[in-house]
């Protein structure tokens, strides 16, 4: 078992039991780290709060991470109580539900925007922010998905960002290398999360990915867990700037 203790991690987007971000906050705790979890906002406060509640140690705090304000609020806070950070977590993407329903071609300016200042930018924001505590290098990770290479039916505007947030990640990884953090991509294959619902056609995505992929199945939340702690982890020390897989092998597959 990977040893995190006297490390502090902090992960941005847990919804709920389902989601991603949670597998991973799981596996992070099981192995020692100091957890501060973020949710979005007054809404789901009492969501967060009752998923840490059998986290000893652990914290959650309110951010929203299209605000700058709020930003800078949190990582202030996890200076005065932890001094460092050595993991982030960027779990997170939005874009408008109309937008995932039309054709891309009818991808609409303000969708754009927002889907971009949320997926994307947001992880230029929390990085700026981390990097300073980060004062005994560090780790930083982001989740994306195999539409940012090819066309995924209903992905729409949210291919386009993940495809942004994969180039950010290596210009990310480029300005950040100097300091000793590392800044990588999962690509996780499509799991049943509550993101994942407002796709239209994620049934016949997890068919289709089950019928294909080597492993003939999808991937499980707990895996992509697994690979955020490798990433967070001292065996990845020369891993920086990359899109892991996590996908039971499906994206080698030509047809």
């Amino acid at each position: 078992m990977l040893n995190l203790e006297g490390r502090v991690a902090v992960v941005f987007g847990v919804a709920n039991k389902r989601s991603i971000a949670w597998a991973i906050v799981q596996k992070l705790h099981e192995a020692g780290a100091k957890l501060a979890i973020g949710y979005q906002n007054e809404r789901l406060k009492a969501e967060a709060e009752g998923l840490i509640a059998d986290l000893p140690g652990a914290e959650a705090f309110q951010c929203d991470v299209s605000n700058d304000a709020e930003i800078a609020q949190v990582f202030e806070g996890l200076k005065e109580r932890h001094g460092k950070l050595h993991v982030l977590v960027h779990s997170v993407a939005f874009a408008p539900a109309e937008e995932l329903k039309n054709d891309f071609l009818q991808t609409s300016r303000e969708g754009f925007r927002v889907a971009h200042d949320v997926s994307v930018y947001s992880l230029i924001a929390l990085s700026r922010a981390a990097a300073p505590l980060m004062t005994d290098g560090g780790s930083i990770m982001t989740l994306t998905y195999y539409g940012a290479e090819k066309v995924v039916p209903h992905y729409n505007v949210m291919g386009v960002a993940k495809a942004a947030l994969e180039a950010t990640v290596r210009y990310l990884a480029s300005d950040l290398g100097k300091l000793n953090i590392r800044v990588n991509a999962i690509s996780a294959g499509p799991i049943k999360t509550l993101a994942a619902r407002g796709i239209g056609g994620l049934g016949d995505m997890l068919k289709s990915h089950a019928d294909r992929a080597p492993l003939h199945r999808n991937v499980e939340q707990a895996e992509v867990g697994g690979t955020a702690l490798f990433l967070a982890s001292d065996l990845s020390s020369g891993v920086t700037g990359e899109t892991v897989y996590v996908d039971c092998g499906y994206n080698i597959m030509g047809f």
